[in-house]
């Protein structure tokens, strides 16, 4: 008769990535934001772990986390293993991209960009079933489950080709209501108008009145808006000049809801790029959607 040696135990699996978010991160915050779960739960995992191991990870800190010596040497391995897992899952999902396309996108692109494009998309491809996820940054093309992303960047993405749609630029942008009530003829005008800006891009307004020479005037002074789409409407609406990005605010332009009387358009510092996970860029239909992309931003 055989006899099966006992199984060695192995830790469990939500510890183990639990502490390899942490790691990367070197903070439970920014791993609990990145696994969906709250701050202490990535803790009590991490925890355990090392109840487990029978020694310390981390060294906690009053203002953070660092790793000890045997958390660091064992973290590219699991990261390792873990980015393995995830493109193994990309391989069992690719043959369903001919059903289904999950897109990522920074919530303006998603908003803006995006969405009006999307029933153009469905009749390109009939039958292909289309959802989108609006979040602040890229996601690891590695792990999780998405076919595209799309944001604006100026480096490479690990794990993803970066397929740039189009190069991006700066301008003030208003409505045509407005520019009759008080014209703008010239940058050093703007002093005499509301200045509408995007918390997260709060650089672009000192950055074109730069460009264009202009001193003396507070970029600060006027509303702030948390989402770029809420400043977009309000400079519709008539409500001031925003600071608009080319990709963002060309169909409202082309529609007549907006007007551009300034120059100069500044070049931006990012570029608006499609992501596609390296696995998954020759897998049909993944070729002709990226080319479908590309067409709709030359548009």
């Amino acid at each position: 008769m055989s006899v099966q040696p006992p199984r060695p135990r192995l830790p469990p699996l939500n510890a183990l990535r639990a502490f390899e978010a942490a790691a990367r991160h070197e903070s439970f915050l920014h791993a609990a934001e990145e696994l969906g779960v709250t701050p202490g739960a990535v803790a009590q995992q991490v925890k355990a772990l090392e109840a487990w191991l029978r020694y310390p990870l981390f060294i906690r800190l009053a203002q953070g986390l660092r790793l000890t010596e045997r958390g660091r040497a064992v973290l590219p391995a699991l990261a390792g293993a873990f980015d393995a897992l995830g493109l193994a899952v990309q391989e069992m999902r690719a043959a369903s991209l001919r059903q289904e396309i999950r897109i990522a996108a920074l919530p303006c692109l998603a908003q803006l960009w995006l969405a009006p494009r999307l029933a153009r998309l469905r009749a390109a491809f009939p039958g292909l079933q289309v959802s989108v996820t609006a979040q602040e940054q890229p996601p690891n093309m590695r792990r999780e489950p998405f076919e595209l992303a799309l944001f604006y960047l100026d480096s490479p993405v690990p794990g993803a080709e970066a397929v740039v749609l189009a190069e991006d630029t700066l301008f003030p942008v208003c409505s045509p209501a407005l520019l009759q009530a008080q014209p703008l003829a010239e940058p050093r005008d703007l002093a005499r108008h509301v200045l509408l800006r995007d918390t997260a891009w709060a650089g672009d307004w000192p950055a074109w009145l730069d460009a264009a020479g202009v001193a003396g005037i507070d970029p600060a002074r006027g509303p702030a808006f948390s989402l770029y789409s809420l400043a977009l409407q309000a400079a519709i609406e008539g409500g001031g000049v925003l600071i608009g990005r080319a990709t963002l605010v060309d169909d409202p332009i082309r529609h007549g809801l907006l007007a551009a009387p300034l120059a100069p358009r500044l070049p931006a510092a990012t570029r608006l790029t499609l992501l596609v996970p390296e696995r998954l860029r020759h897998a049909p239909p993944m070729p002709e959607l990226v080319a479908w992309m590309r067409a709709e931003a030359g548009r």
